[in-house]
């Protein structure tokens, strides 16, 4: 499998390249089968179009998307595959799976939900993609959208029945971790999970890349990845 690199430089981009020849996968310039871009909101446009002009499947695992972004990969996806994960990390798409089921059956009225997620003092965003993504995972599991409580401070802050809380906590080298809540009568469901090397999202989206080739075009996501294995 031969990966163009939208942003060869980055982190995950150079986490990609160190760990492409253990999984039979090569970074090239041209001739590629798949385009990753791991690079910035403000990057997405040039990778889309370079995507489409070349006509190959295009993985974005760019966090701090925002409507109009989200908009621009529902477009490519009419044109080529497009997968779309805040997280590439395998673990991470089962535990989104696993909270989603939880919400399903924990009921909104007695059970409260908060996200606490962790990450290294450089990361820009906050909360983590990965933690919205777990918030809508929840929001899957409960058929319903949910008020998003942002970070705490103040008075006069108690929870409204059905919103999900955001908590984000930056420093040293984390990176990643994420914890989601379950917070019921007498009793807690703490659903977990720790990243201990960016390796991890590297494989991951190798993984994810071999999936998207000769895919027709669409908009995936890395449960369509796992539940393809």
């Amino acid at each position: 499998m031969k990966i163009a690199l939208f942003a060869p430089d980055g982190r995950m981009g150079r986490a990609i390249a160190e760990i492409a020849p253990d999984l039979d996968a090569e970074i090239v310039e041209d001739g590629a089968d798949v385009l990753i871009d791991f690079s910035a909101p403000a990057g997405l446009r040039g990778s889309i179009d370079r995507a489409i002009s070349a006509d190959i499947p295009l993985l974005v695992g760019t966090t701090g998307l925002d409507e109009g972004h989200h908009d621009l990969l529902k477009s490519a996806a009419e044109d080529v595959a497009v997968l779309y994960a805040p997280n590439t990390s395998l673990g991470v798409a089962l535990l989104a799976d696993l909270v989603e089921r939880a919400a399903a059956v924990l009921g909104r009225e007695d059970w409260d939900v908060e996200i606490v997620e962790a990450h290294h003092r450089m990361k820009a965003d906050a909360p983590s993609g990965t933690a919205l993504h777990l918030g809508s995972a929840v929001e899957r599991g409960r058929a319903e959208d949910a008020r998003e409580e942002l970070g705490r401070c103040g008075t006069g802050l108690s929870r409204e029945t059905g919103e999900i809380g955001y908590a984000a906590v930056r420093g040293g080298t984390v990176a990643g971790d994420h914890d989601v809540l379950f917070l019921g009568p007498q009793e807690r469901l703490i659903l977990s999970h720790r990243a201990e090397d960016r390796a991890i999202f590297a494989r991951g989206a190798i993984r994810a890349a071999q999936f998207l080739i000769g895919r027709e075009p669409g908009l995936y996501s890395m449960r369509d990845v796992i539940e393809g294995a």
